[in-house]
């Protein structure tokens, strides 16, 4: 099983230790609890970008779906991003940098909310995709049907899981970005009301936190260069101008150092399982909270 999804994902070998040791225990422990519970049972997975949370998600899915035919389904806080006209209508009300898909407040949470509580409920819902690529979401005819009541539910995203920050956290720019382009804190301030108003409502939904920790959010920067080179080798020619190149990459994760570093400094205290990281992605450590193992 595990080279079969070592070559469909194209990793490297080292990954069937890593599984081995951590993945496929952890896979097992959420087995356990999702029996326990005799419901549907919600995984939160927080990790940067590049970290490996969306590969983690389909490796839990594919091992429990193998080998104990439990029903398994995968969301991204990705696929639930504005399209491009309704981000620009957003930035047009409240600031241009809504334009970039990315913080909170660039997400249809309230899609979102509608996904979870049908899942939880066993009700028929539409999983909605996002393309990267063309920066829009995919047709509602290529979204995924989740026509049976489900097992498991794992939610993935980058700033999934992070709590608002406090007023005093926001004065200050966190780099040459926010200080050039949201000098008066606009951006920052109405990312973080709806974090508050949006997403937090949803954590409660998670019965388990797992964190994949970056060492730095340096070493975010050069992850999100890799995903965007896969990006480019499974994009169609005709469509690969509408990808970052590295300039734009490093301009792009920008949006996202606030949240990252927050995240960083605050969720590892609050998630059940903590994975660190180093900067090859090596397991270097594997925390938990007692009772929630």
């Amino acid at each position: 099983m595990i080279d079969g999804f070592i070559n469909k994902h194209r990793l490297s070998s080292h990954f069937n230790e890593m599984a081995k040791v951590h993945f496929i225990p952890l896979s097992e422990r959420i087995r356990t609890h999702q029996l326990s519970a005799k419901k549907p049972y919600f995984v939160g997975i927080n990790g940067s970008q590049g970290s490996g949370k969306s590969t983690l998600s389909d490796f839990i899915q594919a091992y429990l779906q193998q080998n104990y035919e439990a029903k398994v389904i995968v969301l991204s806080l990705d696929d639930f991003y504005f399209s491009q006209i309704e981000r620009n209508i957003i930035a047009q009300d409240v600031h241009p940098l809504f334009k970039t898909r990315g913080v909170p407040g660039t997400h249809n949470m309230s899609q979102a909310k509608q996904v979870l509580h049908a899942l939880k409920l066993g009700q028929p819902t539409l999983i909605p995709r996002f393309n990267k690529a063309t920066d829009n979401p995919y047709k509602q005819a290529d979204w995924t049907l989740v026509a049976d009541p489900v097992d498991i539910i794992i939610f993935e995203g980058w700033s999934w899981g992070v709590d608002p920050q406090n007023a005093h956290q926001l004065v200050h720019p966190v780099n040459d970005f926010e200080r050039l382009e949201d000098s008066n804190g606009e951006w920052r301030n109405h990312a973080n009301l709806q974090l508050a108003l949006h997403y937090k409502p949803l954590y409660q939904m998670m019965n388990k936190w797992i964190m994949l920790k970056a060492p730095s959010f340096a070493d975010v920067f050069n992850w999100r260069l890799e995903q965007e080179q896969k990006l480019i080798d499974a994009t169609p020619i005709e469509l690969r101008p509408n990808i970052m190149d590295k300039v734009e990459v490093e301009r792009f994760i920008q949006h996202y150092q606030r949240l990252t570093e927050h995240a960083l400094n605050t969720l590892p205290n609050k998630c059940d399982e903590v994975f660190s990281l180093n900067s090859l992605r090596d397991i270097t450590a594997h925390q938990t909270r007692k009772n929630h193992a």
